[in-house]
């Protein structure tokens, strides 16, 4: 007997393919920080601005709005319109797959809501999808706007919000599309046998956030270009100048010093829960996808610690710290599928 293809399939298929171009825009997005490219862009022009400088007039004009801008005038007075073009192309390409994600979401959308293949109680989750979208695209200018006024540098509470804006919309996403494809039924939580596991999942990924959250400050004030060894920070555990700021809670936020001790820490925390749970998973689940799922975050934890050590060590190069960064959604996206696998015992 042929089993009925699954009616979510091709809805499954088009979101999967907007969670792939997101996680992509947010490894660009890193990458667009990393280069200094991210205030190449003076100006926001949501519709003409898709069209980039064709002609050496529209190129001096783009390269003399840069020179307006704080960043040109206080670090790049040396750049010339050939050393402008290298950074912008970094931010336009940013930018332009915003709008490209924006359009293979609502283009799709449209179709299937017009042909009604939209499952009962589907669209709203999907407005909401593409309503978060269009906030992020407002906050990701917000955020560049911080670095435009009189300081070169993007506000690293804009940055971090950005950041974990994007994260939470991919999960979001994630989480969707692992609903459309999962046959077992969500279990409340006070009739599930794993009632325990559930609760510490949803701990442990709450940890995960916080990590990448202080990573976020981290790549704001520009933390990891300090303290280039490992474990030790300057020779001790504890390094000088953690609790320099006044009021105390600002040293968590805007002083480099503690806000990558505290990185650190938590990465720590978070790595070594995450390999006993692992193992303590591994042991306690015989069904193969939950049993996998703990594997593929083990493997994940060893990878990304290797990674953001290694990114510390060699003082941040562009290509481990994009990879640190993907390792990062990697992460959190098996972590989701662990706790979606749960939320169904």
């Amino acid at each position: 007997m042929l089993m009925s293809p699954n009616p979510n399939q091709a809805i499954s298929c088009w979101l999967l393919i907007c969670l792939s171009l997101i996680f992509v825009m947010v490894i660009l997005g890193g990458v667009t920080r990393l280069t200094g490219s991210g205030l190449s862009m003076v100006n926001w022009h949501p519709v003409h601005g898709a069209i980039p400088p064709l002609s050496a007039a529209q190129w001096q004009q783009e390269f003399s709005n840069y020179q307006q801008s704080p960043e040109y005038q206080k670090i790049n007075r040396d750049m010339n319109v050939n050393d402008f073009k290298s950074i912008f192309w970094f931010e336009y390409s940013h930018r332009m797959l915003g709008r490209l994600i924006g359009l293979v979401f609502l283009l799709p959308f449209l179709y299937f809501w017009w042909r009604k293949k939209i499952a009962p109680g589907l669209t709203p989750k999907l407005i909401v999808m593409f309503a978060l979208g269009g906030f992020q695209g407002l906050l990701g200018w917000y955020m560049v706007k911080s670095g435009l006024v009189n300081n070169p540098h993007v506000s690293q509470y804009r940055l971090t919000a950005h950041l974990l804006s994007a994260i939470l919309i991919y999960g979001f996403i994630l989480w969707t599309i692992l609903d459309l494809n999962q046959k077992k039924a969500y279990q409340a939580l006070q009739y599930s046998s794993v009632a325990i596991w559930r609760k510490l999942s949803l701990g442990l990924i709450m940890l995960l956030l916080l990590t990448v959250v202080s990573g976020g400050f981290v790549a704001g004030l520009k933390a990891g270009m300090i303290f280039n060894s490992f474990p030790l920070m300057g020779g001790q555990w504890i390094p000088e100048g953690v609790g320099a700021l006044s009021p105390w809670y600002l040293n968590i936020f805007e002083n480099m010093v503690t806000v990558q001790f505290n990185h650190r820490w938590l990465a720590m925390t978070s790595g070594i829960l995450l390999l006993g749970w692992y193992i303590k998973g591994r042991r306690r689940f015989d069904d193969p996808a939950i049993n996998r799922s703990f594997k593929l975050i083990g493997m994940m934890v060893i990878i990304q610690l290797a990674l953001g050590i290694s990114t510390l060590l060699m003082q941040v190069p562009v290509t481990l710290a994009a990879m640190h960064q993907a390792g990062a959604l990697i992460l959190f996206s098996v972590m989701l599928i662990n706790v979606h696998l749960l939320s169904r015992h």
